[in-house]
């Protein structure tokens, strides 16, 4: 059914007044499903125009886009993407920084603490001397990487897991919003091996002590980056700061699709927001903003390789973790954060003129105002 945007408005604003345990019944569903495939289709109508209009644009087998140096494609994607997954390792249950983009906003006090001496690798607590144990019995992954919430908080603490994994032979990548990153503990990181560092620059609005921290990086470990939820904010702050930024000698960047969740949506509430195959929730303008800088980085011969690490290379990232795992064809465990769908947070885009369906039909009978659907 290609329902049309105003019958689809009209349901929406009749299911997001409806009571959180109250479940759709199966016509209703088909409603909702209906509205959000139109949804969905009319952003990909604008995604795919501006894909069209980047010059020289690639692709990881088929699995995401990017431009710019092959050799500075990070390996971490390739990895995530291609190999056999990306195992994450938690150690540090605080940041320093509170970002509205980020995943835990206002639950940052509130984090689980992974405990001293521990190491949480694929959800189980490990010390030091597990692994070689872990190592041994478990099939070695092509790549980890270390998360939650900001390492610099305790980095010191990282510096011989990182060396045991480099001995294993296993490349690591590690994620930091670069603010309390010192030329010591930079270089103690890549002679403990680290591989890759990628900044979320986001984070301290380009912050020029922060770019300073990536040229200082770039010195110790082999393969430096950022990785930042793309949002206009982040995208004006670095058109200012883009020179300085090359000149540090970074390898890429990472656009990541700003993903809403339960703790972060109130702060983008009234965007026009699509779901992408009724998993992740995200502004349209996230990738629009990706893909125009993307555009420009072709154009103009960025000294970096740009990734879109969009919905889509998420949704791909899945699927070959599942397939490494041996699961069955089209096994996935992609999904959305949201217990039901944010009826509220997707009425904007019904209601956005500049936000037209691709394609629009009458409602069937049955579904028609007036009929009663059950």
């Amino acid at each position: 059914m290609k329902i049309s945007k105003k019958d689809a408005l009209n349901w929406f604003r009749f299911f997001a007044m409806l009571d959180e345990e109250e479940e759709l019944m199966p016509q209703q569903q088909e409603l909702m499903l209906a509205t959000l495939s139109q949804i969905e289709d009319a952003a990909e109508a604008r995604f795919d125009k501006l894909l069209a209009e980047i010059p020289n644009l690639k692709t990881l087998a088929g699995r995401t886009y990017y431009v710019g140096d092959d050799e500075k494609f990070p390996r971490g994607c390739k990895s995530c993407l291609c190999g056999t997954g990306l195992s994450a390792i938690r150690k540090t249950n605080k940041c320093n920084l509170k970002c509205p983009f980020c995943y835990d906003f206002g639950q940052m006090d509130c984090q689980e603490p992974i405990g001293e001496g521990y190491f949480e690798i694929g959800g189980q607590r490990y010390k030091r001397r597990d692994l070689p144990l872990l190592l041994s019995a478990s099939k070695k992954p092509s790549g980890v990487s270390y998360v939650y919430l900001e390492p610099f908080m305790e980095i010191e603490k990282y510096y011989d897991i990182v060396s045991d994994f480099k001995a294993a032979g296993i490349y690591q990548h590690l994620y930091t919003n670069g603010t309390l990153c010192t030329e010591e503990s930079l270089k103690a990181l890549g002679e403990a091996g680290l591989d890759e560092l990628r900044f979320n620059l986001g984070a301290s609005k380009c912050s020029d002590k922060v770019i300073e921290n990536m040229g200082i990086a770039k010195k110790y470990i082999p393969m430096v980056g950022i990785e930042t939820p793309m949002t206009p904010e982040f995208y004006e702050a670095f058109q200012q700061k883009k020179d300085a930024i090359f000149a540090t000698g970074i390898d890429f960047m990472n656009c990541a699709e700003l993903h809403l969740n339960p703790n972060n949506i109130d702060n983008y509430l009234g965007e026009t927001m699509y779901m992408y195959r009724l998993g992740y929730l995200s502004p349209v303008w996230s990738r629009e903003l990706t893909l125009k800088l993307m555009k420009q980085a072709a154009e103009e011969h960025f000294p970096i390789t740009v990734h879109a690490c969009a919905n889509p290379t998420k949704f791909a990232r899945d699927l070959n973790l599942r397939a490494h795992e041996g699961g069955w064809f089209g096994a996935s465990s992609y999904a959305g954060e949201f217990g039901r769908v944010p009826f509220e947070a997707l009425i904007p885009a019904l209601e956005d003129d500049s936000f037209p369906f691709v394609e629009e039909e009458e409602l069937p009978e049955g579904f028609r105002p007036g009929d009663i659907v059950l």
